[in-house]
């Protein structure tokens, strides 16, 4: 029998690897599956899939909301009621899966529509599994929760057990229904085999947390800069465009406030414009808290597990803005800075005429060496003077002051 662990928000990866796994089962014919179930909710799309696949396959499949401390709240309160069999751990809940909006906000009439689709739908599978259809349809109106026994007493979920192996011995000889007809369970004493995440769904798991993908959308824009002020680098911008890639698939699945990016966007246009524009510090003052709005707006959702956490964003804010006023700062006034070697360096420097200097020519001692010039008007001997350009191996000259 497969076991498999799904321990957090319910997104595109977590759909991917329970659809899968249902798939495998069905393929290998085992006596059930059995999903250890954890998650504050998720994505409405995700917990549509993850119920078709349920209610699709031929094998039995056992949620589990375990272990002690977990919670199916929100998309789990779906996944566990479309379940052939729903059990629960003694110190868990189940319940609150009133339905938020996601990517964008919803006016009253809309609020209204979705609410009620949502409750029609977790009806319709409290019904087909014969469990507590009312307090389903409240747990979506009137986001009510259950623990473990109160979830027992209403009839919505089927067993409560603190360990796998006795649940799976008290299922026993349970009869389900499935696509494929009326089945009797034979669990007790059956081989489990555990089947964890792919690397794969690991990895598409976790860049969708807020965090994450925040951070890859911040050191994406960071490599492409880099690219930017330093061609032919490669390996900033193709780090910075991998990151950006992986951030904006991880936005697909978050409920993004696009008025939010646009923000954190202008207070690195702003930052960037620090460098080049004496303005005081005003531009810094503006990006800090273009970044900090569009930080704290950037994922619009009541879910905490769908928003951005403070910890991060006040560390985020502070590097990035003395990333590109300090560090960069540096790095520009370098480049633009008058070079001092070479014959270029010698633009500008003062010195002292050795001799009458005419248009013709003249000799100028210059940081203690003797140079040939000339200039266009006549400067006599001693008299200080200021290099206006240099050509070979001879250099044109002005009075100081002029």
């Amino acid at each position: 029998m497969l076991v498999i662990t799904v321990n957090g928000v319910i997104n595109p990866a977590s759909s991917e690897y329970i659809g899968k796994s249902i798939k495998r089962a069905n393929e290998q014919k085992s006596e059930a599956v059995v999903i250890e179930l954890d998650t504050p909710g998720g994505l409405d799309t995700s917990m549509r899939d993850i119920v078709k696949n349920i209610i699709g396959s031929e094998v039995p499949v056992i949620v589990y909301v375990s272990p002690s401390g977990a919670r199916a709240a929100s998309a789990g309160v779906f996944i566990t009621l479309a379940a052939h069999v729903a059990a629960m751990s003694h110190g868990t809940n189940i319940g609150s899966a009133h339905p938020v909006g996601v990517g964008e906000k919803m006016d009253k009439v809309m609020s209204e529509k979705v609410t009620n689709d949502a409750a029609a739908y977790v009806k319709s599978l409290a019904e087909r599994t014969g469990r507590n259809s009312k307090w389903a349809e409240d747990a979506v109106r009137k986001s009510v929760s259950a623990t473990e026994d109160e979830a027992l007493k209403l009839k919505i979920i089927d067993f409560v057990s603190d360990d796998l192996n006795i649940l799976l011995s008290t299922i026993d000889g349970k009869k389900v229904k499935t696509v494929a007809g009326e089945r009797i369970l034979k669990t007790a004493h059956i081989n489990v085999v555990r089947e964890e995440m792919s690397l794969r769904h690991k990895i598409l798991n976790f860049i969708t947390d807020p965090n994450v993908a925040y951070m890859l959308m911040l050191l994406g824009f960071y490599g492409l800069f880099f690219e930017l002020t330093n061609p032919g680098a490669i390996f900033p911008g193709v780090i910075g465009g991998i990151f950006l890639i992986l951030a904006f698939y991880a936005f697909q699945t978050l409920p993004v406030n696009y008025a939010g990016l646009l923000l954190i966007i202008l207070a690195i246009i702003l930052f960037i414009l620090e460098i080049k524009i004496i303005s005081h510090g005003v531009l810094t003052i503006g990006g800090v808290i273009s970044m900090l709005l569009g930080s704290l707006m950037l994922f619009d959702s009541p879910g905490p597990f769908m928003k951005l956490s403070l910890a991060l964003i006040l560390p985020a804010v502070v590097m990035t803005a003395l990333f590109f006023t300090i560090v960069l700062g540096l790095v520009y006034k370098a480049y633009k800075r008058k070079p001092v070697t070479g014959s270029e360096g010698l633009v500008g420097l003062e010195g002292i005429a050795n001799t009458d200097i005419t248009k013709n020519g003249g000799m100028v001692l210059l940081h203690g060496e003797i140079w040939s010039a000339y200039s266009d008007d006549t400067i006599a001997k001693d008299e200080r003077v200021v290099v206006e350009s240099v050509s070979g191996l001879k250099i044109k000259v002005k009075k100081m002051g002029e």
